[in-house]
C-alpha cells in the first residue's frame, strides 16, 4: 500500500499556525452534533469536559478537558470514536460543552511547540480515568523515549509483567490522549507497524517526525 508523504518541513508560518482552534464555537457544535447531546441535562449532578477542536498538520483533532486536565485528545478519523466520548462521559459522570479552559490553551500551545519539533516531553496536567492496570500501562508508555519505539513485548517487560501482552496492547489501543501518551511509539517485535486507531499513515508520519526531530546520539557526528 502507497501512503502519502506529508510535508514535514513547514515554513515559519506555517509553524505558527500549526495548531489553531476554531474561531466559531457555533460552527464547531454544528459540526458534531452527537457530541453535545447531552448538553441540555441537568447540570448539577454533572461535571463539565470543555471541548474543542485543533487542527494540526496531521489534520483536525479534538480536545476535551476537564477542571484537573485534559482528557482527551483525538483524530477526528479514530475509529469508534463516539463510543469512547460515550464512555468517557459515563466514567466522569460528566457532560461535553463546546469552549476552552486554563488546560485547553496549554495543550495548544504544547501541541505547536510538539508539531515544530521544539517540544518532547508534554507537561500539561491529565485527567485520565481508569483502573489501576491501565493506568499502569498508560504510565509506561509515558517513559518510550521520544523518537525511539518499544515492541508490545518490551512494554510488558518494562511492567515487570511479560503474560500481560495480549492484555497491554487492548488498553494502549484505549487510550485517549493521542501523542501525549504516545501509543503510536509501541510496534510489532518484528519491527512491523501494528494498528492505529486513527490509521497507520499517522502512525509512520509521527515515527518519522520524532526520529527526524531527535536528537542526535552521543558520539556521533551526524
Amino acid at each position: 500500500m502507497i501512503i502519502m508523504e506529508i510535508q514535514q518541513n513547514f515554513s515559519k508560518e506555517e509553524e505558527n499556525k500549526a495548531v489553531t482552534t476554531p474561531a466559531d464555537e457555533s460552527d464547531f457544535v454544528a459540526r458534531y452534533p452527537w457530541l453535545f447531546k447531552e448538553v441540555a441535562a441537568d447540570l448539577a449532578d454533572s461535571s463539565i469536559i470543555n471541548m474543542t477542536e485543533m487542527s494540526t498538520p496531521l489534520g483536525l483533532m479534538l480536545a476535551g478537558a476537564t477542571s484537573q486536565g485534559v482528557c482527551l485528545l483525538e483524530f477526528t478519523n479514530r475509529i469508534r470514536l463516539e463510543k469512547e466520548f460515550i464512555d468517557l462521559q459515563k466514567l466522569l459522570n460528566a457532560i461535553m460543552v463546546a469552549g476552552r479552559n486554563q488546560h485547553l490553551d496549554q495543550l495548544q500551545d504544547e501541541l505547536t511547540e510538539y508539531f515544530q519539533g521544539k517540544r518532547k516531553i508534554f507537561s500539561v496536567p491529565l485527567h485520565t480515568p481508569g483502573n489501576e492496570f491501565s493506568q499502569a500501562v498508560w504510565k509506561a508508555l509515558q517513559e518510550i523515549p521520544y523518537g525511539k519505539t518499544w515492541s508490545y513485548k518490551e512494554q510488558a517487560e518494562m511492567m515487570n509483567n511479560p503474560k500481560a501482552i495480549r492484555a497491554i496492547a487492548s488498553t494502549n489501543g484505549r487510550n485517549r490522549l493521542a501523542i501525549i501518551i504516545p501509543c503510536h511509539r509501541v510496534i510489532g517485535s518484528n519491527g512491523t507497524m501494528t494498528g492505529y486507531a486513527a490509521g497507520i499513515d499517522k502512525k509512520k508520519w509521527l515515527l518519522k517526525f520524532e526520529r527526524n526531530n531527535s536528537e542526535k546520539q552521543e558520539g556521533t557526528l551526524f
